[in-house]
Formats: C-alpha cells, structure tokens, sequence
C-alpha cells in the first residue's frame, strides 16, 4: 500500500481585519481542523495580535492569546520567546512575524523575533501527547525530538502575492 501525505493549497480571501499580517479570510476554521480540534476546545493562539477580530468561525470559546502588544489586549502579555502558560491547550497555533521586517511594524521590533523552531517546541511542550501545534511561516520549522510532522499547506490570497507555509506538528511522547 503507498502512502500519501496530506497535502492542499488554500487559496484564501484578503484578511477583513484591519491589523497587519492578520490572518486570510477564511483561515482559521481550516487551520482548526487540521489540528484536530472543535469549537469548544482549547487553542492557544501565539503572536496573536487581533485574531479576537477574525469575523469568521474559528476562535473558538475556549481559545486564548498570547502576544507582547499590550494594544491587543492578549490573555497572556508575554514574550513568545520564553515556554507557554500552563495549559492544558487541545493545539497552539503560532503565527509569529514571518521576517524582521515585518517584526518592525509590531511592538517591541525585530530585536526580539522569536525563531520558528523555538515556537514550535514551546508549543509541543504546551500539549498533551496527541496534541497538535500548527505555525503559518514562510519557513517549515523542523520537529522536536519529542514530535513529528503531519501537514504542510499553501497557503495564499491569491496571484503575486507571497505564498505561506501551515506545518502542523504533533506531540508523539
């Protein structure tokens, strides 16, 4: 029997929320399901911004934030770069400045951009065994020791425009 990866390209709407790097119209219900989880688990969204704002389904009841921008009114006003709040969150799901160029247009600044593979391990520390951490990037983080990789999707809002990567990861032990 051959094996095929789950794989697509979302081909998404430009984001109604009127906040830099907010996510496309259309992304967060997507991006739930593929980690696995439904309306009323619990989601920890890192580097969240305004995903309170998202018009669409996809944060759920139970979701929290995490962010350094005291602006976004985050649950947890703190840098990504130290280990997750307790949970226990169903996913984490991390949508970091892709560059230091778009970390200068957020508060404090490019000085401290958090590197996706750090992201992804405090996240997979911050699930139980089963649980799953999903980033959208332009890199593909590589996977903990303690972790292994499920899906990567495009993600685009349309022609010339960057494509982004969704890797989702799960914690094995």
């Amino acid at each position: 029997m051959s094996y095929r990866p789950l794989t697509d390209v979302w081909l998404l709407a430009r984001s109604k929320v009127k906040y830099y790097g907010a996510y496309p119209s259309g992304f967060l219900h997507r991006a739930r399901a593929l980690l696995g989880v439904g309306p009323f688990s619990s989601v920890l969204h890192v580097c969240a911004g305004k995903v309170r704002e998202y018009p669409y389904r996809g944060f759920g009841v139970n979701d929290y934030t995490l962010d350094l921008d005291p602006a976004c009114e985050p649950n947890y006003l703190q840098d990504a770069r130290e280990p997750f709040p307790d949970g226990p969150w169903d996913a984490v799901l991390i949508d970091r400045p892709y560059t230091e160029e778009d970390a200068n247009r957020y508060i404090p600044g490019a000085r401290v951009l958090p590197a996706a593979n750090l992201l992804v391990k405090h996240g997979i520390n911050a699930v139980s065994i089963g649980g799953k951490v999903g980033i959208l990037d332009y890199l593909v983080p590589h996977p903990p020791k303690n972790a292994g990789f499920v899906a990567l999707v495009g993600v685009s809002t349309g022609y010339n425009n960057r494509i982004r990567a969704f890797s989702v990861f799960e914690r094995l032990s």
